[in-house]
């Protein structure tokens, strides 16, 4: 593999869409309802909430590979490991990973302090909070990503709903918002649904290694009832967007993008190998997107109906 190819998969870049979606939403936001709208400082919020999301992935596989979890993952029978594989097979050396990793926090922390020098220092408040919760997602003394009481739910809610969707719309308007925090919430619970579903493909090894998940402590059975109810907590949080004045009427029309994902828990049982879990992460993803996808078009919309 070249540099690039190495540094893509290592970094695991195809899910980014996950933080830029957010932080587009935040930037529409501010076009729609305050018509302000500086190109420039929309690009330096992508560069570094994506920075900042890569800086999270290769983190984590850094802790996740030193605390054992990784490690676990991949011999155990029943287990599909979800990291980069850079550690755990050996490609990149642990020197070289954290190389990458600290450069990308770098550029992720240049950015949020050029950011906070334009908007104000709000925008580097919301950064640095990110980072935090990235790095002690599952670093010691902390690893809140561990302890199996929903701390690392909150905090992927926070990562990728809450904080990039306000963060951006403050970077544009340099005020708050209600209206951005209602908007955060059904692409950052979808995204949470994401991390919450990937650990049912590794919640066993995740148990032997001493990471205890929610799937970890409550089991199959209640945790998918958890899963469901994330997913019906989007839907209606996607409504109350639309009644608040924070979406457009028509934007209701991504409650559709969740019928596939609504289908694949009707295939699943109580009990289920890991590879049945598969298509649920995939469906989680996909829908994610779609509806990200579809809210950001009707901002589009409405931003473009304003203008006329």
């Amino acid at each position: 593999m070249d540099v690039l190819n190495q540094f893509k998969k290592a970094s695991r870049i195809q899910v980014i869409p996950v933080m830029l979606i957010p932080v587009a939403l935040g930037a529409l936001g501010a076009y729609v309802w305050t018509s302000r709208f500086h190109i420039g400082l929309f690009l330096l919020t992508l560069f570094g909430s994506g920075a900042a999301h890569l800086f999270s992935n290769m983190v984590n596989d850094l802790w996740d590979y030193k605390n054992g979890t990784d490690t676990e993952a991949q011999e155990h029978v029943d287990a599909i490991s979800t990291n980069s594989g850079f550690l755990t097979k050996g490609i990149w050396s642990i020197r070289k990973f954290e190389i990458v990793t600290w450069t990308l926090f770098g550029i992720a922390a240049l950015c949020g302090i050029i950011l906070s020098l334009i908007s104000g220092w709000w925008a580097l408040l919301f950064g640095a909070l990110g980072g935090l919760i990235a790095y002690f997602y599952v670093a010691p003394p902390v690893r809140f990503g561990y302890r199996g009481k929903g701390y690392s739910e909150i905090a992927i809610l926070l990562s990728f709903g809450i904080l990039p969707v306000m963060g951006a719309f403050y970077v544009q308007t340099s005020t708050m918002d209600l209206r951005a925090l209602l908007l955060s919430l059904p692409i950052g619970l979808l995204t949470t649904l994401i991390l919450f579903n990937h650990h049912f493909l590794h919640w066993q090894a995740d148990r032997q290694a001493g990471k205890r998940t929610l799937v970890v402590v409550w089991g199959e059975k209640r945790a998918l009832t958890f899963s469901r109810a994330l997913l019906l907590l989007a839907c209606l949080s996607l409504v109350a967007c639309v009644l608040a004045g924070a979406l457009p009427p028509y934007a209701i029309i991504a409650l559709l993008t969740v019928i596939p994902l609504y289908l694949v828990y009707g295939r699943l049982k109580d009990s289920n190998r890991s590879e049945a879990y598969l298509p649920l992460m995939g469906a989680s993803t996909m829908t994610t997107m779609r509806c990200g996808g579809v809210l950001i078009l009707s901002l589009l919309v409405q931003g473009i109906i304003q203008a006329f």
